[in-house]
């Protein structure tokens, strides 16, 4: 495992190399099975991780007790569950792995240090969250003006591999639609690849 998942992470301009030394450094190599949970709902989460390599995704259980997807996690990316961590309530969801995982954690504690310690740090986590808000509410939009082909396109174009990994039904779910709409889709696709 090498230190390019940090640095594509922490990419930020304003860091001082020293800075960055030492929040690598607070950084723990960890790993995961596939199958394995990352965090479980009802339990608060205390660290984040960085993806080196694998594949996760977060999942809630709806009303009628049935799965949803709500984010697949891709190499390079954190893997948080912001409201649980930083409120320090119980997590609605769910974190798994869909294949073995190697990660790079920082638990809560040292992260509030060095978030006190470095300004810049400060600064880069404001930048990650209105990207994460810009992407979630592009994502929330997208669901209603955009056509399920058309999701399921620009899911192949930014994280293919979870169309490599991840089982249908958890596409499905998270592209809202049925097993048997994108089953479709797909075969639609492979018939016509230049239609869409």
């Amino acid at each position: 495992m090498t230190t390019k998942s940090l640095e594509i992470c922490y990419d930020f301009p304003f860091f001082l190399q020293e800075e960055l030394e030492e929040i690598f450094q607070a950084h723990e190599k960890t790993s995961f099975q596939k199958g394995e949970f990352i965090l479980e709902e009802g339990k608060t989460a205390n660290e984040y991780y960085i993806l080196d390599s694998g594949l996760a995704r977060s999942f809630v259980n709806d009303f009628n007790g049935n799965e949803v997807t709500t984010h697949f996690f891709v190499e390079n990316e954190v893997i948080i569950e912001v409201l649980s961590m930083f409120q320090r309530i119980p997590s609605q969801e769910n974190i798994v792995c869909i294949t073995d995982c190697e990660c790079w954690k920082l638990d809560y504690d040292t992260f509030q240090e060095l978030f006190h310690k470095i300004p810049n740090l400060r600064e880069w986590g404001r930048s990650w969250m209105s990207k994460e808000l810009f992407d979630y509410k592009q994502r929330s939009v997208e669901m209603f003006t955009l056509s399920a082909t058309k999701r399921y396109l620009n899911l192949l174009e930014q994280k293919s591999k979870v169309i490599q990994f991840a089982p249908l039904k958890q596409i499905a779910s998270y592209l809202g639609v049925t097993d048997t709409s994108l089953s479709r889709i797909r075969k639609e696709l492979v018939s016509h690849p230049n239609k869409n």
